[in-house]
């Protein structure tokens, strides 16, 4: 059921995925094409925001924060194994791996390098801040809309 902290929350952390993923673009190789990064970033927040968030507004402000780190922390996992996958799929199709275990292998070891590139002091700093504002934000909406 839709309520006024799902929609904040979900809100909030598209707004916080899009913002971080324009800070990681600088630190990414030259030439990479970014295509629809932020806004899947951004797709990701909102729904991480709705369902994880908003559904646990309404606990104290000690968890809410909590619960907002986590759904950054969420967020940021999500999107490194989308974009890990995807890049393991168009390297598949280009024939780079011998099987599919390699290929499976591949994902792993491409999660640790996007994660290595983005773990930078603006792109850590605005996740953590991020989240907990955000927490901070959906309790305050529940508080005052219930």
């Amino acid at each position: 059921m839709p309520t006024a902290s799902k929609l904040v929350a979900a809100l909030w952390f598209a707004g916080l995925a899009w913002f971080s993923s324009q800070l990681v673009k600088p630190y990414m190789p030259e030439g990479t094409g970014f295509g629809w990064f932020c806004e899947v970033c951004a797709g990701i927040g909102f729904l991480i925001g709705w369902v994880f968030l908003g559904k646990r507004a309404g606990d104290t402000m000690r968890a809410a924060l909590g619960y907002g780190l986590t759904a950054s922390l969420l967020t940021t996992a999500w999107a490194l194994f989308l974009f890990s996958g995807r890049e393991m799929i168009l390297r598949a199709l280009a024939r780079r791996y011998d099987g599919p275990m390699e290929a499976i292998i591949a994902t792993f070891e491409l999660v640790k390098d996007y994660a290595i590139v983005m773990a930078k002091p603006d792109v850590l700093g605005a996740l953590i801040v991020g989240g907990l504002i955000g927490g901070w934000l959906v309790e305050r909406t529940a508080r005052s809309w219930s």
